[in-house]
């Protein structure tokens, strides 16, 4: 039996995840992290959003933004005992229309109907690396990113039964949409030790080029450290979300 996290982008599975991941490995588990919006992209599919999030990051090209982001990936799994899966969708801030237009220039947005083809492909992707005993991990998109929400309906489209993980930091900023967000489910808390959640807070501070750039109160390694930890307080755990009667 795998665990599989199925995260949209190269930070969010450890981020909102990181201290069970760890205890999970520990516990002799096989632990799989799967990042879906980490593709390569030529430079000309750099839009004036992309390069403002580029120089945030401290990047000077697309090539260079995944390819580091990727190494702060595989470290950050490495700390927690976990393997990655790199697949090749394009962040939302490269992909562009049929008419050759950027789709967006906000990450947090309704998908754009042209994009309406990605979630099936997702489940694709999913169901042909598939074992029968397999746990699929998925988020439930709070602060409704773009990208967070296709993989959710990605994974929802396989067909198996999924549990759901609370989006870390946007969890923060958005509380109120816990609630809708989980409607018809039953919340269920993974215990993480002290331990756990030393090594998730210092698996989160591995994607240094990303906490600048995510805001209050994640946006310095101190404030990461202290909402990692408080948010592990609040239950002395992780929670995680499952459809009632689902087996």
């Amino acid at each position: 039996m795998r665990w599989i996290y199925l995260s949209p982008h190269l930070d969010d599975a450890v981020f909102s995840a990181g201290g069970l991941i760890y205890e999970q490995a520990q516990a002799g588990l096989s632990v799989e992290i799967w990042t879906f919006m980490c593709g390569f992209v030529p430079e000309s599919d750099v839009s004036p959003f992309a390069e403002v999030l580029h120089f945030q990051w401290g990047f000077s090209s697309a090539e260079e933004t995944t390819r580091r982001r990727r190494e702060e990936d595989r470290n950050a799994a490495a700390l927690l005992g976990a393997n990655v899966c790199h697949f090749d969708f394009p962040d939302c801030i490269y992909r562009r229309g049929t008419n050759g237009e950027w789709l967006y220039s906000d990450v947090f947005a309704v998908p754009h109907p042209e994009e309406a083809w990605i979630p099936a492909r997702v489940a694709e992707m999913i169901s042909t690396r598939l074992a029968p005993d397999d746990q699929l991990v998925c988020q439930l998109a709070l602060g409704s990113h773009v990208d967070h929400v296709l993989v959710r309906q990605g994974a929802e489209l396989v067909g198996r039964p999924l549990l759901y993980g609370v989006d870390v930091p946007y969890i923060f900023k958005h509380p109120e949409e816990l609630g809708s967000k989980s409607t018809g489910m039953k919340e269920s808390v993974h215990p993480v030790t002290e331990t756990g959640l030393k090594r998730w807070q210092e698996a989160a501070l591995a994607y240094k080029s990303q906490i600048p750039a995510l805001g209050e109160p994640f946006d310095t390694p101190e404030r990461v450290q202290t909402s990692i930890r408080a948010y592990w307080a609040e239950r002395g755990g992780i929670p995680s979300y499952k459809l009632v009667g689902q087996v």
